[in-house]
């Protein structure tokens, strides 16, 4: 059932907030947090990317910060992040 909301879900949204939404509710476990933040930033464009960088450094930047580095630092030179 929840499978199903999620599809319906996410035909409504862009892929930038059903992304958002899906660390959201991973946020409870690290591993899973990077799992999902990797397979996230694999879908979206350089764009993208930038918004939900700034947006996971704001929500989960006290407690992710190393997973955050990890999975954002191979686009620093590629699309100017500092």
């Amino acid at each position: 059932m929840i499978v199903n909301q999620l599809k319906n879900l996410r035909t409504t949204m862009t892929t930038i907030e059903y992304v958002k939404m899906i660390l959201s509710k991973v946020s409870f476990d690290a591993k899973l947090f990077e799992k999902e933040l990797k397979k996230a930033v694999k879908s979206l464009v350089i764009e993208e990317i930038k918004q939900l960088r700034d947006w996971c450094y704001e929500q989960f930047g006290m407690i992710y910060r190393q997973i955050l580095h990890r999975c954002f630092n191979r686009f620093r030179a590629k699309i100017g992040f500092s």
